[in-house]
């Protein structure tokens, strides 16, 4: 039996998401945009064909892609962050551990089955997630992480393999390891690619057969780590369970200009809520709270301000949090500035099961238990029936300085009003 991992990834998932709520998108060219329409951060299989670059600014190339009747599609976080969950939890049906470790992509541990005969689970599996959800996956599967992801690029890169790339099936692996550039391997940033450079490793080969005590002398741990899993030898575990966070940071850039303190403070209040909310569902509290602004970076004048301040109880409550940070934000205010985002940070995290009371600062048992049930129920009623539904009054009615999304398509899976709606005619 060969112990395996693989990287299972949702090919082009933005542009995958879009194309499967929207049959008049099957087969077209499709690009996602970044917040407020600026960059390309998603094409489809079709775009990426028509010579369309990642990350070009929208603006640049808004006219080419008309001429070429590219379909633009503005960043759909709810349809994208529903399909994600929908899919993750697919997969960890069908494989025996799960890392969860993008939006689009996990680690898996796969069943102990003979190597030969996972390629063809592997197709299997790409046959129920298109089935079930409607969406294309790769797998790459090999002994180690940093293989895996290899053989996943393989997978999507060479139509003959059909989207499966087993590298423990591969017997001309050192030659697959020397047509890769060592900046492209997954942990090789630019300091490590540069350094290998100098010393005449080029490719992950290179690396791979390379002296172990020059890469220890060089890179320690993590190099030595590096190089034994292009050997094939495992040693990055799959964490099936997050490890806590130490900082939660919730910021957006405005879609229009922010010139006058109200706006900015619903802003921050909106910012609140976000990051109060990911707390209560990350199990945690925050002990200290930062807001932060600023202008653009591109215009005259350029100003930019941060404002921390401890909190004597850590808490998760949008009320206290709210209550400690829109004062800040009159302090960070500056009249005859166009601000062009905000955001808050919540650090200094702790377990919600622990709370460190503060003598000066009485807090009752029940007290924490009326707000708690509270709070569940507004959570409770905002994922239930969609975000918004139950709104703390700081943050305003349909402010200006939302996120500029002016090709946004439909919530199908998050909202009753946008479902897709048939008829039938004799």
């Amino acid at each position: 039996m060969a112990a395996a991992l693989a990287l299972i990834d949702c090919n082009n998932f933005y542009a995958s998401c879009e194309q499967l709520f929207d049959p008049a998108l099957q087969g077209r060219p499709v690009v996602v945009l970044s917040n407020n329409d600026g960059c390309i951060v998603a094409r489809s299989r079709e775009a990426r064909q028509l010579g369309i670059a990642m990350g070009t600014p929208y603006f640049q190339v808004a006219d080419r892609l008309r001429d070429q009747q590219v379909v633009v599609r503005s960043s759909n976080y709810a349809l994208y962050g529903d399909m994600s969950q929908r899919v993750m939890a697919l997969l960890k049906q069908r494989v025996p551990e799960l890392e969860v470790y993008s939006i689009d992509e996990a680690f898996a541990r796969l069943p102990a089955l003979p190597a030969h005969e996972l390629s063809s689970w592997a197709a299997e599996l790409r046959v129920l997630v298109r089935q079930q959800l409607g969406l294309p996956i790769a797998l790459g599967m090999a002994p180690s992480k940093v293989l895996a992801k290899l053989a996943n690029r393989l997978a999507k890169r060479d139509p003959a393999r059909t989207g499966v790339c087993n590298l423990l099936l591969e017997p001309q692996l050192p030659d697959r390891l020397a047509e890769v550039a060592v900046e492209d391997l997954w942990g090789v940033g630019r300091r490590l690619a540069r350094w290998c450079r100098l010393r005449g490793l080029a490719t992950a080969l290179d690396l791979a057969q390379a002296d172990s005590a020059l890469i220890r002398q060089g890179w320690g741990v993590v190099g030595l780590r590096l190089q034994q899993e292009l050997r094939g030898i495992s040693c990055l575990a799959l964490e099936s369970e997050p490890a806590a966070k130490q900082e939660t940071c919730v910021s957006r850039s405005f879609g229009t200009a922010v010139l006058d303190r109200l706006s900015l403070r619903e802003a921050v209040a909106a910012h609140v809520v976000r990051g109060a909310e990911k707390l209560r569902r990350q199990g945690q509290r925050a002990g200290r709270l930062t807001v932060f602004v600023r202008t653009s970076p591109f215009a005259a004048g350029f100003y930019a301000n941060s404002i921390s301040v401890s909190l004597p109880l850590a808490t998760a409550d949008t009320a206290v949090l709210l209550q400690r940070a829109l004062p800040l934000v009159d302090q960070l205010f500056r009249h005859g500035y166009a601000f062009q985002k905000a955001g808050v940070l919540l650090g200094q995290l702790q377990p919600q099961e622990h709370l460190q009371h503060h003598l000066l600062v009485p807090c009752s048992p029940q007290q924490l238990r009326r707000r708690s049930r509270l709070l569940q129920a507004v959570d409770g009623l905002n994922q239930r029936f969609g975000t918004g539904t139950v709104q703390w009054a700081a943050v305003g009615v349909e402010p200006d300085w939302c996120m500029r999304r002016q090709h946004l398509s439909a919530h199908f899976t998050t909202s009753k009003a946008d479902l897709p709606m048939v008829s039938a005619h004799e």
